[in-house]
């Protein structure tokens, strides 16, 4: 009886452990990219069916010119002397959709007039440009978009979520002389791989050309999280999965590459509690080329 050489038993085992591979490793890949991009609960009729996205995708490089937006030093902001560091910028998202309302008020969705349930958040934004001297000077009229979850951790305007025509939890303001805009709107809530964060955009323009484009995340207290989401209607979803230092976003640098590690602890947001409603502040500093 023919017996195989070791070489050729050799052979044999490599070549059946290169067609196990190919056969198993698409359906270990699909499985996983469920697992991270979504997951469709057998819902009942009681019971919301949602999608939990995860946002961090591959980190696309800036261009040239949003890189540009970002401030290099810091700035002194007066009469307080106060000082202000630059703030990092961060990922866009899938998720955002321009040509929102201009509203202070994001809560309502336009195409029915719900609002969104959830503890009150009123939201102040101040944007500032590091002038020649490094004093912050306010930057007027620049047009800031926010865009952020549901307290089931739902976007609108998501085709997969079935919110395409919604608009809830989405708008935009315009800087005043002070160079502020404000927002009411929802704490938000969370969704798998990522930590409870806000995404902001600012831009200013020039006719229909955009001559400044800067975008970023914000960030709230891994405490607070925990004790929002003991309280209606964020239990109904249950606690946090994410803190923000387990956040792949927060984490990393920023993504106009000033900030090489952690890049979210510079952008958490100020919060305080003003009975039922939490009131955040948060200090944008950016190069607007002292437009």
């Amino acid at each position: 009886m023919y017996k195989l050489g070791v070489p050729k038993q050799i052979s044999r085992i490599f070549t059946l452990t290169i067609i196990l591979l190919v056969i198993l490793l698409p359906q270990v890949t699909f499985e996983s990219l469920s697992k991270s991009f979504g997951q469709v609960a057998n819902a009942g009729m009681d019971q919301i069916l949602s999608i939990r996205p995860v946002q961090f995708g591959p980190f696309s490089e800036l261009s040239s010119s949003q890189k540009a937006a970002s401030a290099v030093s810091a700035c002194t902001l007066t009469p307080a002397s106060m000082r202000l560091n630059p703030t990092p910028q961060q990922i866009e998202g899938p998720y955002f959709v321009d040509g929102m309302p201009n509203r202070s008020d994001i809560r309502s969705d336009t195409s029915d007039g719900s609002a969104e349930e959830g503890i009150p958040l009123h939201l102040i934004i101040h944007v500032y440009d590091v002038d020649d001297d490094g004093s912050c000077v306010p930057l007027r009229g620049a047009k800031v978009d926010l865009w952020h979850t549901d307290s089931q951790g739902v976007y609108s305007a998501v085709k997969d979520m079935g919110t395409s025509e919604k608009n809830f939890l989405r708008g935009y303001q315009v800087t005043d002389s002070n160079g502020t805009v404000e927002f009411t709107t929802i704490y938000p809530g969370w969704y798998e791989g990522r930590a409870i964060h806000i995404h902001d955009k600012v831009r200013t323009f020039n006719g229909s050309e955009t001559n400044l484009e800067w975008t970023s995340q914000l960030y709230f207290n891994n405490s607070i999280n925990q004790q929002i989401h003991k309280q209606a209607p964020y239990s109904n979803h249950g606690p946090p999965q994410t803190t923000n230092e387990e956040d792949i976003v927060y984490s990393r640098g920023s993504a106009d590459g000033l900030v090489q590690r952690d890049s979210g602890e510079r952008l958490i947001i100020n919060l305080t509690k003003d009975e039922s409603t939490y009131v955040g502040t948060f200090n944008i500093v950016l190069n607007a080329g002292h437009r």
